[in-house]
């Protein structure tokens, strides 16, 4: 019988991530009122969405014959990832600039760091 192994949980961790946006967008809101939501707001998208797309395009594959393509698939949602992060920060800078940098900045750098609770909300079963 061939062992199956399961594909992680990343959902957990990019609802996460968006209830961290969430909670700086209010803490934005209630300090800087709508001009420090909003920047706070965009902050965390500019690293949640990248952080989205790698999810969405390194998971679409799965199994040993799929092993080349799980590959290329991790190589691509990395540059998608570093080039839709360059983009978002491009347009937010041309189209939108923060009104309150500190916000912008300290949403960003915090949605990232969700990332450092990934094993505990990543839960991968126990092989063994």
């Amino acid at each position: 019988m061939a062992a199956r192994i399961q594909r992680p949980q990343v959902q957990r961790l990019l609802l996460a991530q968006l209830a961290v946006v969430a909670l700086l967008s209010l803490l934005g809101a209630w300090f800087s009122g709508i001009p420090g939501a909003a920047s706070a707001s965009t902050g965390g998208l500019v690293a949640f969405l990248p952080n989205a797309f790698f999810a969405w395009r390194v998971f679409r594959y799965q199994g040993a014959r799929y092993s080349r393509a799980i590959i290329n698939g991790f190589y691509r949602a990395e540059a998608g990832k570093f080039g839709l992060t360059a983009a978002l920060f491009t347009l937010v800078f041309i189209a939108v600039p923060p009104s309150n940098p500190t916000f912008f900045f300290g949403a960003y750098v915090v949605t990232l760091f969700v990332h450092w609770l990934g094993p505990w909300l990543v839960k991968q079963p126990s092989h063994t």
